[in-house]
């Protein structure tokens, strides 16, 4: 690039910054300075902002990561519309506005956010949920929901709870953690959980000691101390969806619906090594 060529460019760079205007009455600037032109900047040699990457270009570069496929079930169309703008930046969370009935027909559907205010009972929605998809996750979000009721909703089986004022970047880290098997909740209430299961954990959990196989054991012993699915399969050498399988299983063997009453139930009636 010549010289005058480098001026030119220079100058259309400074030139392609918006002077504010000024109102003549008051003297105070009424429109902010606009970003340099991008064609301009481009044409320069200047480095272009991350962030000016499309989410069609973001997918792109992600395509090889799994989707998460996300029902939004609320009874105020905006917060679906919320919920797009919050994970915008998230290319492989995909989301659908959904009503309870419809989620059993949304097999390809892997976790569910269930509003605590659609005007149905929380304990009802998810009881629903359950019958028709065993296997969803569900996510509940709402606010000034108190412990006692987060509690139910966990022991219930929900997987986690996200309170609406959390930040963009926790409701993401609970749905990730949650897409891998484990539960999101206040650590306040998981607290609470299990002690309320080590003082009486006759109340909760049934009678009699159940037997496992040696693989069950094996897994029950890696999710007690916090492993994902996919950790456990990896240390064990099966699938993930294996595991699950095992997950469940255990699960039914004891009689809870989450993976916490489980652990608990492991450490409670000494299923798992002290370690």
């Amino acid at each position: 690039m010549s010289a005058d060529s480098e001026l030119t460019c220079f100058s259309g760079f400074l030139m392609s910054f918006s002077l504010p205007l000024l109102d003549a009455k008051e003297v105070t600037p009424v429109i902010p300075y606009a970003l340099p032109s991008l064609s301009i900047m481009h044409k320069c040699g200047y480095a272009l902002p991350r962030n000016i990457l499309t989410r069609k270009a973001m997918k792109a570069a992600v395509a090889k990561k799994p989707i998460i496929r996300i029902a939004v079930v609320e009874s105020d169309p905006l917060r679906f519309v919320g919920f797009r703008a919050l994970f915008d930046s998230e290319p492989d969370f995909e989301l659908v506005s959904a009503a309870l009935p419809e989620i059993g027909q949304l097999q390809n559907i892997e976790l569910v956010l269930l509003g605590n205010r659609s005007g149905q009972n929380l304990f009802d929605a998810m009881a629903s949920l359950k019958a028709t998809r065993p296997d969803l996750r569900i996510i509940v979000t709402g606010s000034g929901m108190d412990e006692e009721t987060i509690l139910k909703a966990i022991a219930s089986g929900a997987k986690g709870y996200v309170d609406e004022a959390a930040s963009p970047a926790e409701f993401v880290q609970a749905i990730r953690i949650v897409n891998q098997g484990s539960v999101w909740a206040p650590r306040k209430v998981l607290s609470m959980f299990i002690e309320r299961v080590s003082s009486s954990p006759g109340r909760i959990f049934p009678a009699g000691r159940v037997t496992f196989t040696d693989r069950e054991k094996e897994v029950l012993e890696m999710l007690v101390v916090g492993r994902s699915n996919k950790e456990i399969g990896a240390a064990l050498g099966i699938e993930e969806r294996t595991v699950k399988a095992h997950v469940a299983k255990l699960m039914r063997k004891v009689g809870v619906q989450n993976r916490i009453a489980l652990s608990v139930h492991a450490i409670t009636h000494s299923l798992v090594s002290a370690k």
